[in-house]
């Protein structure tokens, strides 16, 4: 599956929704698919702007070549990190709310490969309404629906390890095509 996000966002925004899914599901307790995290981790676009290696934590070492910005790279990425480190602790007490039916009906629809990346994203926003409804109007809407997407990405892939480079692409796409300014505004709040 091609990895490029064609939904006008920036490669900066597609590294940072990238790193973002992807340490949330490094940071999930209990989580059944570390091999294929391992696997997907040696092929994001986060790699590509760096010198990286893995360490045996899952985390990036990166050594960065850029003067100044690599500071301002490296601050941001591990800003990135720490509010995905959040996410996943709230996310760990929101878990109980995805039922296991429809965890399975998602992955069910992920592993039918005649739906195309834009049916496969329906499908998720579809999953996503459903348990959106069963939290109060006055919850943060946007915290709450990303929250929700990268959980209900964990626990497909813990379902069905095999579709976590799948279900992570169409959650980056999701999540860059409906969340991108709360993200953005996100991480900028904490590097301020």
């Amino acid at each position: 599956m091609d990895s490029k996000v064609s939904n006008g966002a920036s490669p900066q925004d597609e590294r940072t929704t990238s790193l973002l899914v992807f340490a949330f599901l490094q940071s999930c307790p209990r989580s059944r698919c570390h091999q294929e995290l391992e696997v997907l981790g040696h092929e994001l676009p986060v790699r590509a702007a760096h010198d990286d290696e893995l360490q045996t934590d899952g985390n990036w070492c990166s050594h960065f070549r850029e003067g100044a910005a690599e500071t301002d790279s490296e601050t941001q990425e591990e800003v990135v990190r720490d509010i995905a480190r959040q996410l996943a602790q709230i996310g760990d007490r929101m878990e109980c709310s995805i039922r296991p039916g429809l965890v399975a009906g998602l992955a069910a629809q992920f592993r039918n490969r005649s739906l195309s990346e834009e049916d496969r994203r329906r499908c998720l926003a579809a999953a996503l309404e459903q348990l959106m409804q069963l939290y109060p109007a006055d919850v943060d809407h946007e915290k709450t629906l990303l929250l929700l997407t990268m959980l209900v990405a964990k626990k497909v892939a813990d379902h069905s390890p095999a579709l976590l480079q799948d279900v992570f692409h169409t959650t980056v796409t999701f999540i860059n095509q409906n969340l991108l300014a709360y993200v953005r505004n996100l991480v900028q709040n904490e590097m301020d």
